[in-house]
């Protein structure tokens, strides 16, 4: 067959024209429209309902990984941190989350930190703002430079203000002692703070807190774990959970 057969009529004939291409006509589209809608509410439930059980999931790593840092600070130190450092005249330098910053893989972070000034000296105020996303739950609202996550800080409690307590020194079931509470959002304090929870917040924790989970609150105990502390909690398991020696009522009155 020739080149020229593209111009033979019974040759055009068996070869099949293109149809042009039909538009969607304002019914389909509608339809396709009520069906996109359709799949966004039935998935958007799931979707509102899985984000803040995930963002919780967070705020007990978060939580996990302090307590791990501390315990490798023990190993190291062989004590827990105390609460926070003073200088020569007994003032208050610089909180526990500082001290910790290199058993959080931030070696870098605390290495501009002046460790002989405050926490609050203008020559702190960089490592300030550059708050590490392990001490900020995922819901807080706080300002950016700020955490919820507080120490105990009493004398029969994890920690001491300005001395460093021996895990011998807790004899109390590790697991059900504890060791850093999640407090609610009126309680945040900048994270480099020498400022903690002591007897009586702990004892406050209910349902007038602002928390950041529904119904209560995360906290890890000196064991490692993590537990939820439900707002009804009684006073007396919190109480107990406080203390490190069973001096439980002794503890109360602080």
């Amino acid at each position: 067959m020739s080149a020229s057969s593209g111009n033979d009529p019974e040759f055009n004939d068996v070869i099949p024209k293109p149809s042009p291409r039909r538009r969607p006509t304002l019914f389909e589209l509608l339809a396709a429209s009520g069906l996109c809608a359709l799949l966004v509410a039935l998935l958007l439930p799931a979707t509102r309902s899985a984000r803040p059980a995930a963002r919780r999931a967070q705020c007990i790593n978060n939580l996990k990984q302090i307590a791990l840092a501390l315990h490798n600070y023990e190993q190291a130190h062989k004590a827990l941190p105390p609460a926070y450092t003073v200088d020569a005249k007994g003032r208050p330098l610089h909180s526990w989350r500082t001290l910790i910053l290199p058993y959080l893989e931030q070696e870098s972070l605390y290495q501009t930190i002046d460790l002989s000034k405050p926490w609050n000296d203008l020559a702190n105020a960089k490592a300030l703002e550059a708050t590490p996303l392990v001490f900020r739950c995922p819901e807080s609202v706080e300002p950016r430079n700020t955490t919820t996550y507080l120490a105990i800080v009493a004398p029969n409690g994890c920690f001491l203000p300005t001395r460093s307590r021996r895990l011998a020194e807790i004899t109390d079931a590790h697991e059900s002692t504890l060791m850093v509470i999640e407090a609610g959002q009126e309680n945040a304090v900048p994270w480099m703070a020498p400022i903690d929870a002591g007897v009586p917040l702990v004892m406050s924790l209910g349902r007038t807190w602002k928390l950041h989970h529904s119904g209560g609150t995360d906290a890890c105990f000196v064991g490692s774990n993590v537990a939820f502390l439900k707002a009804t909690t009684p006073a007396r398991v919190r109480r107990a959970m406080i203390s490190i020696a069973g001096n439980d009522d002794e503890d109360a009155k602080e």
